[in-house]
């Protein structure tokens, strides 16, 4: 049997680390990375959202 309050008490820990990290990242300027239906989109530490790949993701 499904217990939904401890899928939601889990859920809501995941989310807030989720954001910390992507937060924290962002301040030590490294892009954070999505995919959205086969794209990849990067958040820069401008707050910029790009398809552009940063040249630091380039060899």
């Amino acid at each position: 049997m499904r217990d939904l309050k401890l899928e939601m008490s889990i859920l809501k820990i995941a989310s807030k680390a989720v954001k910390e990290a992507q937060k924290k990242s962002l301040a030590n300027g490294v892009a954070n990375v999505y995919g959205k239906n086969g794209t990849m989109y990067f958040q820069l530490p401008d707050g910029t959202i790009t398809q552009q790949m940063p040249k630091e993701y380039m060899r």
